[in-house]
């Protein structure tokens, strides 16, 4: 999950400085005033969002299979410890039972 983030967080930088060079080489509008490098970087946002999902599909595919594992674990453990405290629970009430014979 770590890689995907700091691979998506790379895209954004490589998007930002290729469209800051194309707004300074004036192939690209600048924003108004002193609004550049805002726009700079919602240009940024808004191209590096469909590079992400092409590019990284494959990191972000191993991504989701990581997480579905630990949910997956995550809810066998919380499965496990609720039959073990079952158990302890009913041996509690067999042991505290008077024996009529």
């Amino acid at each position: 999950m770590l890689r995907y983030t700091a691979l998506r967080f790379g895209l954004i930088v490589a998007s930002f400085g290729v469209i800051w060079g194309l707004v300074r080489l004036r192939l690209l509008p600048a924003g108004l005033g002193d609004s550049n490098y805002l726009w700079v970087g919602l240009l940024a946002l808004v191209v590096s969002a469909p590079l992400s999902w092409v590019l990284l599909r494959g990191v972000r595919e191993k991504a989701a299979l990581q997480v579905a594992q630990r949910v997956e674990r995550t809810r066998a453990n919380l499965v496990a410890a609720a039959g073990e405290e079952d158990e302890a629970d009913e041996a509690a009430r067999t042991a505290g039972e008077p024996h009529t014979a």
